[in-house]
């Protein structure tokens, strides 16, 4: 269920903090993290360095940022689209 949403620790700066998020941001945080070679943890470590509001939802202006980029999405060969017409 795409709006399913998932509680997952995360290790920041050496403590284990709780995010809630909705099963498809996890999927593209994850995705976004392969892409540059990180960690989950190291991903949400930077994102974290950064933010100034809740957590949760910074992460989700993130993913969203990276798809307005073109760093995810169709354009960049995303697994979404894989195997699919254009």
């Amino acid at each position: 269920m795409p709006g399913l949403i998932r509680k997952r620790s995360v290790l920041i700066a050496g403590h284990s903090t709780s995010l809630t998020l909705e099963e498809a941001f996890w999927e593209e945080l994850r995705e976004i993290a392969r892409r540059r070679g990180l960690s989950l943890n190291a991903l949400v470590g930077s994102i974290d360095a950064g933010r100034s509001g809740n957590l949760s939802s910074t992460l989700r202006l993130f993913v969203l940022d990276c798809y307005r980029r073109g760093e995810l999405g169709p354009q960049r060969g995303d697994r979404h689209n894989e195997g699919g017409s254009t």
